[in-house]
C-alpha cells in the first residue's frame, strides 16, 4: 500500500516531465520556424561571353584557313618534270608537325565560320559586278545562308571533318592516307565556295574557260602536271 505522500508525488511527477518535453519541443519548433531560409548564392559571371568576330568570311578564309590548308595540300605530290618524277611526301617529325598544325587549324577555325560576321569587308562587293560575273555579292551570299541554315552548318561540319581526319592520319603517320585526305578537303572547299561563292562556275563554265585557255596557251607543260599514286 502507499501512503498518501506517495500518490500524490507519483502524480504530479509525470505532468512535470510532460511539460518539461513540450517546452522543449515549443523551443526547438521556434527555433526551426524563426530561422529564414539561406539566400540563394550569387551566380559566378560568365567565363565565356559572346563570341565577337574580328575579320569577315573572306579575311578569315585568306588570312587563316586557307594558309593552314595548304599544310595539307602541299603534304604530298607527284610533279612529272622534263628532269623525271619528283615525289613530296613527309618523312620527318618536323614534315607531320607543319601537317598536324594545319589540322589542328582546320578542324577548330572551321568552326569560327558560325559565328555571324560580314562576308566580305566594308566596301567590297567581289567580283560581282558585269555580265559575266562568277562570284556572288556579300549581301547575296548572305541572303543564300539565312535562306538554309542547315547546309551552311553542314559545309562547316565537313570541313571541320577534314580537320579530324587529318588529325587522325598524323597520330598513325601514314602518308598514303593523306592523298585521300587531300581530295577530301578540296572537295570540301570547293563544294562550300560553288555554293556560296561563286556559284556560276558551273560545269559549262570550267569547259568554256578551259577552251579559251587551250587556244591561246595550247596543253599545259608537263612541269604544271600532278599525279596521285595508284592504290
Amino acid at each position: 500500500m502507499r501512503t498518501g505522500a506517495e500518490v500524490f508525488a507519483l502524480r504530479t511527477r509525470n505532468p512535470l516531465a510532460t511539460c518539461a518535453g513540450l517546452f522543449v519541443l515549443g523551443v526547438s519548433m521556434s527555433a526551426c520556424s524563426s530561422s529564414k531560409p539561406s539566400p540563394a548564392q550569387p551566380r559566378a559571371p560568365e567565363l565565356w561571353g559572346d563570341l565577337k568576330p574580328v575579320v569577315s568570311v573572306k579575311e578569315l578564309m585568306r588570312d587563316m584557313l586557307d594558309p593552314l590548308a595548304d599544310n595539307i595540300f602541299d603534304a604530298v605530290s607527284i610533279v612529272v618534270t622534263e628532269k623525271g618524277v619528283v615525289e613530296r611526301a613527309p618523312k620527318t617529325d618536323e614534315d607531320w608537325e607543319k601537317i598536324r598544325i594545319g589540322a589542328v587549324t582546320l578542324a577548330e577555325g572551321a568552326y569560327l565560320l558560325k559565328i555571324p560576321r560580314p562576308f566580305a569587308p566594308p566596301g567590297d562587293l567581289n567580283n560581282s559586278s558585269g555580265p559575266d560575273a562568277v562570284e556572288l555579292a556579300p549581301a547575296q551570299i548572305k541572303a543564300k545562308v539565312e535562306a538554309d541554315l542547315v547546309e551552311w552548318n553542314a559545309r562547316i561540319e565537313a570541313l571541320r571533318n577534314v580537320g579530324l581526319e587529318v588529325l587522325d592520319i598524323v597520330k598513325r603517320k601514314d602518308a598514303k592516307e593523306l592523298w585521300d585526305a587531300s581530295d577530301n578537303l578540296d572537295t570540301a572547299c570547293e563544294n562550300c565556295h560553288r555554293s556560296y561563292w561563286y556559284p556560276g562556275e558551273t560545269a559549262q563554265f570550267h569547259q568554256k574557260l578551259d577552251r579559251r585557255l587551250q587556244e591561246r596557251f595550247g596543253n599545259p607543260p608537263p612541269s604544271d602536271r600532278t599525279a596521285k599514286p595508284p592504290k
